[in-house]
Order: structure tokens, then sequence, then C-alpha cells
């Protein structure tokens, strides 16, 4: 059997290409301005072209050429074109945007290579841009392709990532078959949500600041989830701690697991939060529970933004212990600056979701082939 295909949009460093690779596709090539996530996504899909362009400069012959594909071989698209900026019920749209224009690039390039298969994921916000308008915008646009356009929101959580998480996912294909979303995995009646600890515990420990962190773990892996995302792996990288201002340092001796900003003294408070009240910035200098999930990891780890101390060290996560938290495996050595590491990690679709998402749409790509081949014998 020919190998699955795969060719990831907007790729970063490549967390939802990495999803699909381990669901058993061949991932043939990337795109992304980005060019330390494209020297993290080369690094790690070293099978794969890297493109780093404005996907305006990328044109469907050049993919054609890079992979050696024609029209209509390719098994999947994947990708996350910002869509915010594209809407016509966005009045504030316009050149000025970076946003505008990407979904139709996106599907300039759809229309070039005619993939059997879309997936295409965002922030859950856009159900409430424009009261739907922008959804329906996609799904126009998809169908006017020739695809058929389904979407759902998914939670992280539910498919073992260890984070509260949501995207929305639309997946379409154009050859009949049922659009499949993956079944949740995790949960009540289901197996144990994974928490932070169950994600980090096995990582060693580092003082604030502290550069050139070990590169040995601190022991065996003691989960399911730690023998995956560390199989292969002899050489711990990416786990140092960023260095936090001594007030910062005062602020989280006071901060109990569980804590937030509301136990730091009023006189060590930022000068902004002195006039909050105790029902705003819910997560702010936040020191989650072992037995937590994590918050939602954004493009900087920053402790006065959101909960991102360490369950029991009083430092900020560092670039791998947030990579786990998003289910990338160890394997994965972020290039660039820390703060570029940072930005690669938040910015990427859980590699475990990818593969939970890769497998469904191989289950409905199975189905539709059996019922050719029953048509076809009949």
């Amino acid at each position: 059997m020919t190998s699955l295909t795969a060719i990831d949009l907007f790729c970063g460093a490549g967390g939802l290409s990495e999803g699909f690779r381990q669901a058993g596709y061949h991932i043939l090539a990337g795109i992304d301005l980005d060019a330390p996530a494209g020297r993290t996504f080369l690094a790690t899909h070293p099978e794969a072209t890297f493109f780093c362009r404005r996907i305006q400069d990328v044109g469907v012959s050049d993919i054609l050429n890079a992979t050696g594909l024609k029209p209509g071989e390719l098994d999947v698209l994947v990708g996350g074109p910002p869509c915010q900026g594209y809407s016509v019920y966005n009045h504030q749209r316009g050149t000025h945007d970076p946003r505008a224009g990407l979904f139709k690039e996106y599907l300039r390039l759809v229309e070039g290579l005619r993939p059997r298969w879309l997936v295409m994921e965002n922030v859950s916000g856009l159900t409430s841009i424009a009261q739907g308008g922008i959804i329906r915008e996609i799904e126009e646009g998809m169908g006017g392709l020739g695809y058929e356009v389904s979407w759902k929101i998914l939670k992280a959580e539910e498919y073992g990532v260890p984070q509260e998480r949501r995207r929305i996912v639309f997946v379409g294909n154009r050859i009949g078959a049922t659009n499949a979303f993956p079944e949740p995995t995790h949960g009540p009646g289901l197996q144990p949500l994974v928490t932070i600890w169950d994600a980090i515990s096995d990582l060693p420990p580092l003082q604030n600041g502290e550069k050139t962190g070990p590169d040995r773990y601190a022991g065996p892996p003691a989960n399911a989830f730690q023998r995956e995302l560390r199989k292969g792996v002899k050489r711990l990288t990416n786990h140092s701690a960023p260095k936090l201002s001594p007030v910062n340092e005062a602020r989280m001796k006071h901060i109990p697991s569980g804590g937030s900003w509301r136990d730091i003294p009023f006189n060590l408070l930022p000068e902004g939060m002195k006039r909050a009240k105790r029902s705003d910035h819910t997560k702010r200098y936040g020191r989650p529970r072992k037995t937590d999930l994590a918050c939602t990891i954004l493009t900087k780890c920053d402790v006065h933004w959101g909960a991102y101390i360490h369950p029991d060290q009083d430092r900020a996560l560092t670039v791998r212990e947030a990579a786990r938290l998003q289910s990338f495996p160890d394997s994965f050595e972020f290039e660039g600056s820390r703060t570029e590491q940072y930005v690669q990690v938040g910015n990427a679709v859980p590699p475990l979701l990818g593969r939970k998402i890769a497998q469904a749409i191989k289950q409905a790509d199975d189905a539709i082939a059996s019922e050719q081949a029953l048509a076809a014998a009949e």
C-alpha cells in the first residue's frame, strides 16, 4: 500500500504534522515564515521540504515540484491560517491586518493541490466572531471547491494532553466519506486525565535562572505518558529556567500549591494589581497543584499573566516543561532563542491531539475504501 501523505501549511515547529506522522502519515512539506520554527521543523521532519516564505510567495507548482506529487494525489492538507482578518464581517480588516487574505491563500493551495482531505484548526473564539459569520465563510469557501466540511471544538485534555486547551477543528473531504472526529479517551468514565505532575515529574529540579540545567532525567519514567515522550531520548534539552527578578522571586515564596496573586502580600503586588478586585486576574501568578491540568500554554510562560509557576519550585516553567504539557516528544529540540522556543511551543497544536485527529481520518478513509471495494465487487 502506498504510504499516506500530508503537507502542513503554517506549520510552525510541526506539532500538527508530528501528530499525523505518529499516525502513519509521510510528511512531505511544511510552510511557515518563522525561521527558528522552520529549523525545528526541519530537524524533526528530515524527510520533508520546508518553505521559509510567506504563503503568498509559495506557488502550487513549487509544492508539486518539491514533493513529486500531481494534483489530486495528496491525502491530507493540514494547517491553521489565521482567519480573523479575512472575514467580511470584520470591519477593521484591510491591508494593514497581516491576517487578511491568509485564508484565501489557503484556499488557493487547496484548489491547486486538490487533496483528498482537509484539516484546518484555529482558536475556538472563531465561533463568536460576527455571530458565527466567519464559520459560514470557511464552510462556503471550502464547499465551493467541492469539499464537504464539518467542524467541532475539541478539548485537548479529553485526548490525553495534560492541559486545558480548546481548538476549533474543521475536517473536509471530496471523496464522499463521513467527516470523523476522534472520540474522547480521557475524562469521567474513561481514562484518568493526565495531570501536570504526570507530565513533568521526571524532569530535574532547577533554580530560578539556572541556564544550563541537567541534561539527564531525574529518574526513570513514572507513567505511560512519560515513557512515550521519552522514547529513544538519551539527552534532555530545552530545560533551563528563565531568570525572574528578585521581586518576582519574593512573590513566589508566598504562593502555595493552588494559590495565585491573592496570596502575595499587598506591598509586594505589582502596582496595577493593587487596585484589582479579588475576582479579577484569576490565573495571574498561579502555582498549579500537581493534580491539576495545566492552563493553556501560550507563547510565553510569564508568571505575571498566567499559572506558569512550577508546582513546587520557585521558578517559571521551562520550555521543556511547556513542551511536555503540549505533548511534544522530548526528541523535539526547539531551535532559536529561549523566547523563540516558547513561541514555537505555545503556537503549536498538541501532537497527541493531532494524532487522534489523524487516526479518526484514517478510519473514515478506510471505511469509504471498503464501501467502494464492496460496490465494485457486486
